[in-house]
C-alpha cells in the first residue's frame, strides 16, 4: 500500500491508529502459537480426552487479535449478493481447512453482520460471537489432520475501519457499488476468515449485484451471467492469497483484457466516471509488469491489471494480482503496486514484524525505476533520505522492529527499508544483488518468509557474512554510519 500522489508521495501505509481501531474493547488479548498445518488427512471425530479449542490468536504479538490457531485454511469460497441502495450484503462463506489439532472448538475472525446459521461438514454447528471471534463448536469435534469445511450464513451492512487522516479500510462504499480495500486486518469487516498472512489459501467469488454492475476481483473472471434484475459474476484465484488482499470491486467499469508485449495477461476496470483511459493504464500496467519480470523473475500470478475507482482514500492498495487505484495512478504509484506482487504478495511476511519486506522492496523498485528511465540515480535517492539530521525522528524506530506504533511509518520501514536494500547492493555488486532477488521471489514464491530467512539468502547467494550490514540498517537505533 502507498499513499497517493494526490495527497502526497511520500510511501506510508496505514498505522497503527487503524489496527487498534481494528480490534474491539472487549476481544482478549492472545499470544498462543499457532501449530503447524497437518498433513495427513484423518476421520472427523476428536480424540477421546485429548481435544481441546484452537487457540483465539495466531501468535503475532503485533496484532494478537488475528488470525487463529488450530487449523490450516486451503480455500474460500464467498458467495455474496449486494445492493448498494442500502449498502445491503448477504451471503456465504465457505471455508475447507486441515485441522492442525484435535479440535472440539475453533474461532474465525469475523466483525459485524447477523450469522444465521454455521454448518461444519453439512452438520449445523453451534456458534457464539465474542468479540471479533466467532467461535464454532462442531459436533463430535474435528480430528487432527482431517479436512473440514464450515459455512457461514450471514447478511447485514459492512462496518469499516477508520484511521483519522489517513481514510477507510474494509468494505467501502462507492458512488455506484464498492471496493474492498482491507490491509492490515480489514477483511474480517466483510467475511469470516483467519484473518493473518501466515494462513494464506486459494480464492473463489461468486458475486451477484443490480444489473448493469460489473465486478472485479482477484484472480480470473471465469463467467457472468444476468439473471432477472441482477447480474452474477464468478472469479477464481488459483494462487494461494493473504487475506487482507482480498478483492471485491462493484461499479460501472470499463474493461479492457489484453496481454503486455512480454505475454502477460492484463485485465484493467476504471470507473466509468474516471477520465483515466483503460487503453493507456493497460499500457502502464504492462510496461512495468514486463519490467518487473526483467528484474525480479517471472510474474507470480495468471494476470496482472488493476482497478481505478473512485473510492475517497489516501491510499493504493496492492490486492493479489489486481491493484486498486483511487481516481488514478501515476507511474510511480504503479511501480510500487506491482513490485509487491512479488514482494508481499507472492512472497508473504509471517508476522507483521518484518513488514519492511514488502514495502522496503516496493520502495526500492521505485528507486530502480528512476535511475533507469531518466530519474534520479538510487544513490541519489539513497543520499538524499541519508542527509537527514540524527535527532530525525525517522531514525528512531528500527526497521526490522518498528514496533505497532510505528508498524507502517513511511521513513522507517519504507525508506529505511529501500536504503537496506542499497546497501546491500553496494555491498554484493549488482550482479549478485539481483540474483539474490530473483533467488528470493523464486525459491520463496507463493510462500511466506521473515527477515532472517532473507538475510540467510543473501548470505547464501552472496558467499559473505551479512549480519553486520542487517544488523546495522535494520535493528539499530538511530542514524547508522556509513562506515
Amino acid at each position: 500500500m502507498k499513499k497517493t500522489a494526490a495527497t502526497s508521495t511520500a510511501a506510508l501505509l496505514l498505522t497503527s491508529a487503524l489496527g487498534a481501531a481494528a480490534l474491539p474493547d472487549d476481544a482478549p488479548d492472545r499470544t498462543a502459537g499457532r501449530p503447524a498445518p497437518g498433513r495427513t488427512p484423518g476421520p472427523e471425530q476428536a480424540a477421546s480426552g485429548t481435544s481441546s479449542a484452537g487457540a483465539p490468536g495466531i501468535g503475532d504479538p503485533y496484532f494478537p487479535n488475528a488470525g487463529n490457531g488450530g487449523y490450516d485454511v486451503a480455500h474460500y469460497s464467498i458467495r455474496l449478493r449486494y445492493t448498494p441502495r442500502g449498502q445491503h450484503l448477504a451471503g456465504t462463506t465457505t471455508i475447507t481447512a486441515n485441522a492442525t489439532q484435535n479440535l472440539k472448538r475453533f474461532n474465525l475472525d469475523f466483525i459485524g453482520h447477523k450469522v444465521s446459521s454455521v454448518k461444519v461438514n453439512g452438520a449445523a454447528a453451534s456458534f457464539a460471537r465474542r468479540g471479533q471471534e466467532l467461535e464454532i463448536t462442531p459436533r463430535g469435534g474435528i480430528a487432527q489432520g482431517a479436512r473440514f469445511s464450515v459455512a457461514v450464513a450471514y447478511a447485514g451492512s459492512p462496518r469499516q475501519l477508520k484511521a483519522p487522516g489517513l481514510g477507510r479500510s474494509g468494505w467501502i462504499p462507492t458512488g455506484d457499488g464498492a471496493v474492498t480495500l482491507s490491509q492490515p486486518v480489514g477483511s474480517a469487516y466483510w467475511f469470516p476468515l483467519n484473518d493473518h498472512p501466515a494462513d494464506k489459501a486459494t480464492y473463489a467469488y461468486t458475486i451477484t449485484v443490480p444489473k448493469g454492475l460489473k465486478v472485479v476481483a482477484n484472480g480470473e473472471l471465469e463467467g457472468s451471467a444476468n439473471i432477472g434484475p441482477t447480474s452474477t459474476f464468478k472469479w477464481r484465484s488459483s494462487k494461494p492469497m493473504a487475506g487482507y488482499l482480498a478483492l471485491v470491486a462493484i461499479g460501472r467499469f470499463k474493461t479492457l483484457d489484453d496481454r503486455s508485449p512480454g505475454g502477460v495477461r492484463s485485465f484493467v476496470a476504471v470507473d466509468s466516471s474516471n477520465q483515466n483511459s483503460p487503453k493507456l493504464f493497460q499500457e502502464l500496467t504492462a510496461k512495468v509488469t514486463d519490467w518487473g519480470v526483467r528484474h525480479f523473475g517471472p510474474f507470480p500470478f495468471d494476470s496482472t491489471g488493476g482497478v481505478i475507482d473512485d473510492v475517497r482514500v489516501g491510499y493504493a492498495l496492492e490486492t493479489q494480482n489486481r491493484p486498486v487505484y483511487p481516481g488514478g495512478a501515476n507511474m510511480t504509484l504503479i511501480v510500487h503496486e506491482l513490485a509487491h506482487q512479488w514482494f508481499g504478495n507472492s512472497v508473504s511476511i509471517n508476522r507483521w514484524q518484518d513488514i519492511w519486506l514488502n514495502e522496503g522492496f516496493a520502495t526500492y523498485a521505485e528507486w530502480l525505476w528512476s535511475e533507469q528511465h531518466g530519474g534520479p540515480k538510487a544513490e541519489a535517492l539513497f543520499d538524499a533520505a541519508y542527509s537527514k539530521p540524527g535527532d530525525f525522528a525517522g531514525w528512531k524506530a528500527p526497521t526490522g522492529a518498528p514496533g505497532r506504533q510505528q508498524l507502517f511509518a513511511g521513513f522507517p520501514v519504507y525508506t529505511r527499508g529501500a536504503m537496506t536494500l542499497h546497501m546491500l547492493r553496494k555491498t554484493v555488486g549488482d550482479d549478485v544483488f539481483f540474483r539474490i532477488l530473483r533467488t528470493w521471489t523464486a525459491e520463496r514464491a507463493h510462500g511466506n518468509a521473515t527477515t532472517a530467512d532473507f538475510r540467510k539468502l543473501a548470505e547464501r547467494v552472496s558467499g559473505r557474512e551479512l549480519d553486520g550490514l542487517f544488523d546495522k540498517w535494520l535493528f539499530a537505533q538511530g542514524k547508522p554510519s556509513l562506515r
